[in-house]
């Protein structure tokens, strides 16, 4: 990390910070955690944070919880909420999974899932986020309404993650395919990465029913 990074994370954690609790489902409470209730938009792999920070700035109705288990990054987004003056945004570090299991059902307005590990090898798919247990999970944690987005520039992890999120008898599909790029997803240094390599972006924006 650098040296502002490392500074961010010994000084804003405290303030900004949330330990994803070792058992799995234990209770978040997040009237306390943002200190009001509103909409909520659940970040799972935040990466750097640029795409978070600049979302939560464009909506600042909306709170932003984002989940990361690595530490440059997590630093990287506290240091952005600070230099931006978001107070709509928290940072979790940890298992995503174990997080959504303590929130209340209902509980989200969305859930991003932005380009996360493809795991391309056949035996490693079993690693994947968007697979049929976790993806019920995530949608018992939506309002009614509320929408999982995800983005990928892995074509065949595209598919897969299509076939998952229609076969789930909650979600309907919001395009009935993939979705037109929305101007609202800001384009990142991974996503111009990928696109300069020839591979083209997929984004899935399903509704809980």
């Amino acid at each position: 990390m650098s040296s502002r990074q490392t500074e961010a994370l010994d000084r804003l954690w405290p303030v900004y910070g949330l330990r994803v609790p070792d058992r799995p489902g234990t209770p978040v409470d997040l009237a306390g955690l943002f200190g009001r209730r509103a909409p909520l938009v659940l970040e799972i792999g935040s990466g750097m944070g640029d795409t978070t920070a600049a979302m939560a700035a464009a909506d600042p109705d909306r709170d932003y919880l984002a989940v990361e288990v690595h530490t440059p990054g997590i630093a990287n987004l506290l240091d952005l909420v600070e230099r931006h003056g978001l107070r709509n945004v928290r940072v979790a570090e940890g298992d995503a999974l174990d997080l959504v299991a303590g929130l209340p059902a209902g509980s989200l307005d969305a859930v991003h899932v932005f380009f996360p590990d493809p795991w391309p090898k056949s035996r490693h798919h079993k690693r994947r986020i968007i697979q049929p247990a976790h993806v019920a999970l995530l949608r018992s944690r939506l309002a009614t309404g509320g929408t999982l987005h995800c983005a990928t520039d892995w074509a065949e992890y595209a598919e897969a993650m299509r076939r998952t999120l229609d076969a789930d008898p909650g979600l309907v599909d919001a395009y009935d395919g993939f979705a037109p790029r929305p101007a609202h997803r800001p384009v990142t240094k991974f996503e111009r990465r990928a696109l300069r390599a020839g591979r083209p972006i997929f984004d899935l924006i399903h509704r809980r029913s």
